[in-house]
């Protein structure tokens, strides 16, 4: 399937090329502004989302006086065993 746009006519005139250039111009500004405006918020709402997750995190572990005897270990004990499988390559 062959899909063309009929050819474009720039105008002639000096004056409506100018134009055309400027709106041109305008207009990618414009977009160039709008985008830079989405990621400022984006950016600023990140930010204030980490802040109050931390914010939130330093007061959880301040308040609570006998959390930490209750409080989970850290660390999981454990063994493993390897698992040899042959004639299958090593996956990493």
């Amino acid at each position: 399937m062959y899909f063309s746009l009929p050819p474009t006519r720039r105008p002639r005139h000096p004056l409506l090329r100018t134009l055309s250039l400027l709106l041109g111009l305008i207009l990618a500004g414009l977009l160039l502004m709008f985008g830079l405006l989405v990621a400022a918020a984006l950016m600023i709402g990140a930010a204030l989302s980490l802040a109050v997750r931390q914010w939130k995190r330093g007061h959880a572990a301040a308040n609570p006086v006998g959390a930490q005897s209750a409080r989970q270990p850290e660390v999981l004990e454990g063994e493993f065993v390897v698992i040899h499988q042959r004639n299958r390559p090593v996956a990493h």
